[in-house]
């Protein structure tokens, strides 16, 4: 049984799709039966239930607002996955925990490998590689997987905002010097249930195929989505925001290749997916 946490976020709701698909067993546990914040709320649920896996997907996200709640972001992010790793060492259990790219400096323009030197420039970030460092103390059995630029249908992301700015705005300044991958969550949830149904333990970089900048991203949807928009392309500079962001994005894939994982399709060809999806909803 697999126990899947953050099942009302974009990723871990689509996780449980994903296992429901497959005919899987599994608990899906939000902040009422799981509270990262607190340590009996967070071990307790898991050692009464004793699942064979735990597939860690809650987390705080907000990236600005955690500069001015860095305490909570700690708390949550790392601290929440150290408690989550203790329980699933007591009772043997599988870990995944999901990371970002934050964790890096984004300096240069070559991929990260998934043992480059980590630097992250931000609280978020920084919260994050707490949780990575416990986990993969605390534990032999974890999978940590760093992924980017998320969107999914259930929740708040970069497609949905520009789609309804597209509705107000015929012209939208867009960041263009920030270079990553963006990541369909269906598409990543498959991924994590392949893996954790292996021994392959260890650290991995998961993201759909292919780079681009914020700007270019934003092009490809108004293109997709047939909506007339012009994209004027900014710096990070003229975009001031109160959580600084890596330049640099670009996440090796070789740790997938590697351990014989099959890599995610192309971000446009996800993205058309996702917006076939969106018009149903």
């Amino acid at each position: 049984m697999i126990l899947v946490t953050g099942i009302t976020g974009q990723l871990g709701y689509d996780v449980t799709r994903e296992l429901e698909k497959r005919g899987e067993k599994f608990i899906g546990t939000t902040r009422k039966e799981i509270d990262l914040s607190t340590e009996e709320g967070t071990k307790n649920f898991i050692l009464k239930n004793k699942p064979d896996a735990v597939i860690h997907c809650a987390a705080y996200t907000a990236v600005d607002k955690a500069e001015e709640e860095a305490e909570l972001a700690i708390t949550v992010n790392g601290l929440g996955a150290r408690r989550i790793a203790e329980a699933c060492r007591e009772i043997d259990a599988k870990m995944i925990f999901v990371s970002t790219d934050y964790v890096f400096g984004g300096d240069g323009k070559t991929p990260y490998e998934v043992t480059d030197e980590k630097n992250p420039v931000n609280t978020y970030g920084r919260s994050k590689l707490l949780g990575e460092d416990a986990v993969s103390m605390i534990l032999k059995k974890y999978f940590i997987v760093r992924t980017s630029w998320v969107f999914g249908s259930n929740g708040k992301n970069f497609v949905k905002t520009m789609l309804n700015l597209a509705d107000k705005n015929k012209k939208l300044k867009v960041v263009n010097d920030q270079i990553g991958s963006p990541t369909y969550t269906p598409d990543l949830a498959k991924l994590l249930v392949d893996m954790v149904q292996t021994e392959n333990y260890g650290y991995y970089h998961a993201t759909n195929e292919g780079f681009c900048s914020w700007a270019e991203f934003a092009e490809e949807i108004f293109k997709q989505a047939g909506k007339k928009v012009e994209v004027e392309k900014i710096s990070t500079a003229d975009y001031p925001t109160p959580a600084k962001r890596p330049f640099n994005s670009r996440l090796s894939k070789k740790s997938l290749d590697d351990a014989g994982f099959e890599r995610l399709p192309a971000w446009e060809d996800a993205l058309k997916r996702y917006l076939v999806e969106l018009k149903k909803v």
